[in-house]
């Protein structure tokens, strides 16, 4: 497929989208690389974004450069969005309670703390993700490291062939002390790269997964 004709397809999926609003949005493509550009009018807006752009066979990688722009009776002060950010915390049955803490500036926010499990670690973020009036989520949830580094590359393995049968085999996987992880390989689409990922951070012990995993598009 050629840069113009995936420009198109980006573009005709960032409209479909109904939760998207991309009139702020511009695409270019060059080589398979796919550059997002301009603003969006809220931080979930910008992930969906993302995750749609992804979803087109034929991207290769993405650069994400949108901002977010509020629109003026979104804005909502620091000290609210914090109190809000807390209590949904709080709320969600898989995150520990007091295990993660809120810091919010400039409508950026924080969150620390030390959980057990990436689930933990992801729901957190994803909880305050979709708050109205923040720019963006920095995840400086931290991981307890529960197993030795080779423990952690046969559990890897273990739930690839529970997960993506017939991938496990192709798939490098390095662990660096303490819980990082770097995958390489080749896989067929974005959806068997993100199981293969996910596979990796269902581990206990992983605190960061490197996804230099290679898309190989067929041509049809």
């Amino acid at each position: 497929m050629n840069d113009m004709q995936l420009r198109q397809d980006i573009i005709e999926e960032l409209d479909f989208e109904p939760g998207i609003d991309a009139t702020g949005i511009a695409v270019s493509v060059t080589g398979g690389v796919a550059t997002l550009s301009g603003h969006v009018p809220s931080y979930s807006q910008k992930v969906d974004a993302e995750k749609a752009v992804w979803r087109i066979k034929g991207v290769k990688a993405l650069a994400q450069e949108l901002e977010v722009r509020l629109p003026q009776d979104a804005k909502v002060n620091d000290d609210e969005i914090a109190t809000r950010a807390a209590r949904i915390i709080a709320w969600s049955a898989s995150v520990p309670s007091d295990a993660i803490h809120v810091k919010v500036s400039r409508g950026w926010v924080t969150l620390t703390g030390t959980v057990d499990w990436h689930f933990q670690r992801f729901s957190a973020e994803a909880a305050v993700r979709r708050l109205t009036g923040i720019h963006g989520v920095i995840n400086n949830v931290e991981l307890r490291q529960t197993l030795k580094p080779e423990s952690v590359r046969d559990k890897i393995k273990e739930a690839l062939r529970r997960h993506v049968e017939g991938e496990a085999s192709r798939i490098r996987i390095n662990v660096a002390s303490p819980g990082d992880v770097t995958l390489e390989g080749d896989v067929g689409d974005y959806e068997e790269r993100r199981a293969i990922e996910r596979a990796a951070w269902a581990v206990p012990g992983v605190r960061k997964v490197h996804d230099n995993l290679n898309i190989q598009w067929h041509s049809v």
